[in-house]
């Protein structure tokens, strides 16, 4: 399913045009690719957030109504300000909804980890997105890894994940995507004085908090 999104072109390029463009709601933007010449243009932020807020999220397949022409698209790259974090361009690129492309897909963990939980461990996804291969309209939103039977000395590899059919992983199989740790810390040993068996001092036993060696 596509998400239409409305655009607006005729932008000039430049620095102060584009922070004219970001004052008033508006993100400067380009759609490339499929050998078309690249086009410059704008779409609304409330317009774009919108559009990007299906289970999909930034993988969204997009129609880009650019003048009288529609493009399927992705977002390709989303540029944001360094302090506010607010985006401040994006890169659309044109998709041909037959061919294959690759998109990094996040990674969710189910399920809980029983096994795990009891012995003091935690498990953690050790990589959060993973990169796959499939026909636009194949990609998935994201990727489940269901974690219940796993114990300590458990990982899962890319090479255990079921993909949907028709996506393929870009990462080697024996790229570790799962893993456990551990949360117990065990406490240092410290030294105490040797006592018997009514509580008092051992003779020859180092006084308590006396660490220096006795004298010859």
């Amino acid at each position: 399913m596509t998400t239409t999104l409305i655009t607006k072109t005729g932008r000039a390029t430049g620095s102060p045009e584009s922070r004219r463009i970001r004052n008033t709601e508006n993100i400067p933007a380009v759609i490339y690719g499929h050998g078309m010449t690249p086009i410059l243009f704008t779409v609304g932020r409330r317009d774009l957030r919108i559009a990007l807020s299906g289970p999909a999220g930034a993988n969204t397949i997009l129609e880009l109504q650019v003048d009288d022409k529609t493009y399927p698209a992705i977002v390709k790259e989303l540029q944001r300000d360094p302090v506010k974090r607010t985006v401040s361009h994006v890169d659309f690129m044109q998709i041909d909804l037959t061919e294959e492309i690759t998109m990094s897909v996040p990674v969710h963990l189910t399920g809980t980890a029983k096994a795990v939980l009891a012995e003091g461990g935690l498990v953690d996804a050790a990589i959060d997105r993973i990169e796959v291969r499939a026909s636009a309209d194949n990609i998935p939103n994201e990727i489940l890894i269901d974690v219940t039977t796993m114990t300590m000395n458990d990982v899962i590899r890319m090479g255990d994940i079921k993909l949907p059919k028709g996506v393929t992983a870009v990462l080697d199989e024996d790229i570790v995507i799962v893993t456990v740790l551990t949360t117990k810390v065990d406490a240092e040993k410290t030294a105490a004085p040797v006592a018997d068996a009514a509580g008092a001092p051992v003779a020859g036993a180092p006084a308590a908090g006396d660490d220096k060696p006795a004298a010859s």
